[in-house]
């Protein structure tokens, strides 16, 4: 019998196979899987903003592209994962809302994206698929048994990246 554990907004999870991993409603937020193919240990974040150096006070490490992956990975080699074998996926980073002018609240999800994959590089994590931008919401799912990432969006076919 599997379970599927809900990782929240800014929140960060493990699970091993047969369970899986879900975060609901990502719009410029960046739904981040790792998953380690040897001993089906699969880890998510919720990620919404890309650089915890910008804000003052900031106890929430999942929150951020560069703390919470490497908290992430940190959790997931406690579990038994190896870093050499860890290999990731991505999802949201949309542009939900259309913005005049230069501000850097319109494109929140691009950042997220390009901060998340930069962390990754950092780290040796290899990037194995990603389904970002556009302008629409998704809800992903982490499968630890075979490391297939289920993307749903609302009036759109389930994607398998």
């Amino acid at each position: 019998m599997s379970t599927v554990i809900k990782v929240g907004m800014a929140d960060l999870k493990t699970a091993k196979s047969p369970d899986s991993l879900t975060t609901l409603g990502l719009g410029s937020c960046i739904g981040i899987a790792l998953w380690d193919p040897v001993t089906k240990i699969g880890g998510l974040a919720h990620i919404m903003l890309p650089d915890s150096t910008k804000i003052k006070n900031n106890t929430n490490i999942a929150k951020f592209a560069d703390t919470g992956i490497e908290e992430l990975v940190r959790q997931m080699i406690a579990e038994g994962a190896s870093k050499a074998r860890l290999v990731a996926k991505i999802a949201g980073g949309a542009k939900m809302f259309e913005v005049s002018g230069t501000t850097s609240v319109g494109n929140i999800g691009e950042k997220n994206a390009v901060a998340s994959k930069d962390k990754l590089k950092q780290l040796g994590i290899r990037l194995l698929a990603e389904d970002t931008g556009l302008n629409y919401g998704r809800t992903v799912e982490l499968n630890c048994e075979n490391g297939d990432y289920l993307i749903k969006a609302v009036g759109k076919p389930i994607k398998t990246i």
